[in-house]
């Protein structure tokens, strides 16, 4: 099982910025996956989750502004990130459950300046 997060960058406050995760070796539409960040000199939070069925949660910060989804024919997941604040600075990771084990993807860093 592999996941691949893509798509991080420099933006301005203010701006947005999709980041994506492409997975391999799983059958992709049966797992809920998630979205996690960490900031420099921070711990790794979660951030967004998205259900097999489609069902989403947000942690606080990003309600309103992120927004994730999921192509299981591709086999991708996304995050969509408007509105961005310099505290959403962080490497952005995706990750899931298999066979009872964490699966983290390598991270995409994501900068925003003020």
């Amino acid at each position: 099982v592999q996941l691949q997060a893509s798509g991080g960058g420099l933006v301005q406050a203010g701006g947005s910025l999709r980041v994506s995760c492409k997975a391999s070796g799983i059958n992709f539409r049966l797992y809920t996956m998630n979205w996690y960040r960490q900031p420099p000199e921070n711990e790794r939070e979660w951030v967004a989750s998205i259900t097999s069925g489609g069902t989403t949660t947000y942690v606080d910060a990003v309600k309103g502004r992120f927004t994730v989804s999921r192509d299981n024919v591709r086999r991708m997941l996304y995050l969509q990130m408007d509105r961005l604040k310099p505290e959403d600075t962080a490497v952005y990771y995706c990750q899931t459950q298999y066979s009872g084990a964490d699966v983290w993807g390598r991270g995409t860093l994501v900068t925003v300046s003020s």
